[in-house]
């Protein structure tokens, strides 16, 4: 499952024109970054994989139709809730779970490669450093930069189809009585949910190098900037460590 329902409040005001999902990681989406890594491990089709939706729903439904089960929120779940909300589509089956603003270079394999398929596991994300996955107890809390978390059914049947956490509801129970583990890898790893980390995260995939959308019209240089499909940057203009998008906003981020 890709975590993909959040308002994108932090994010504004990109997250005026587009859900948070849908903004440009190169020439890809965060959503569709967080969809090859699942396809990765197999996972890539609307009965192994759901997607939830909620700010600026029709959008990215319109742009994940046929490729994933959708699960729309009217009003926000929370994790746990959209799991539980998820169960009779989940039948029985473990649950690999992804967010959708995560960027990072960590595969998923290691994830499901040898898992017993009785505790929790989570992928989290260390300091960066040529070394291979290495197995910890798992220790969860404000600042983990979590990858993905692979669920066996006994922990998601505990959860309603209502708001809820899963970390109150299960993670913390489940860590408390030694059914956790953690595998720690070294990546790079940017949680988009501000204009800065969304900014470095693109700026991190190119090399340092703007990013110019699809069929954008650019008229000056641009340093450290990401234009958005079909957006203009007119002469005369000079974008440094800024976003433009396609309805013409123009985000400056503080020197990254």
């Amino acid at each position: 499952m890709v975590l993909a329902a959040g308002r994108g409040t932090r994010l504004l005001p990109l997250t005026l024109e587009r859900p948070k999902a849908l903004c440009p990681v190169g020439r890809t989406t965060l959503v569709d970054l967080a969809l090859d890594g699942l396809a990765a491990v197999g996972l890539a089709s609307p009965t192994s994989v759901a997607v939830n939706t909620h700010h600026l729903a029709e959008a990215l439904e319109a742009h994940l139709d046929g490729r994933v089960e959708l699960s729309h929120e009217p009003s926000l779940l929370g994790t746990g809730g959209a799991l539980g909300r998820l169960r009779p589509w989940i039948d029985g089956r473990a649950v690999l779970l992804v967010n959708a603003d995560a960027v990072h270079e960590a595969p998923l394999a290691p994830l499901v490669e040898g898992w017993d398929g009785e505790r929790i596991r989570f992928l989290v994300a260390g300091p960066p450093a040529a070394e291979a996955p290495t197995a910890n107890p798992a220790v969860l809390g404000p600042g983990t930069r979590l990858c993905g978390a692979l669920m066996p059914n006994a922990a998601i049947a505990e959860l309603p189809a209502e708001r809820c956490s899963v970390y109150d509801r299960v993670w913390r129970r489940w860590e408390s009585q030694g059914r956790t583990e953690a595998l720690t890898v070294a990546t790079r790893f940017f949680d988009c949910g501000t204009p800065g980390s969304y900014l470095a995260a693109n700026l991190w995939r190119s090399g340092g190098a703007s990013i110019v959308g699809r069929g954008a019209e650019v008229a000056e240089d641009l340093e450290r900037s990401v234009v958005w499909p079909g957006a203009r940057v007119h002469r005369g203009e000079r974008l440094r460590d800024a976003i433009r998008t396609t309805a013409g906003r123009t985000v400056l981020v503080r020197r990254l």
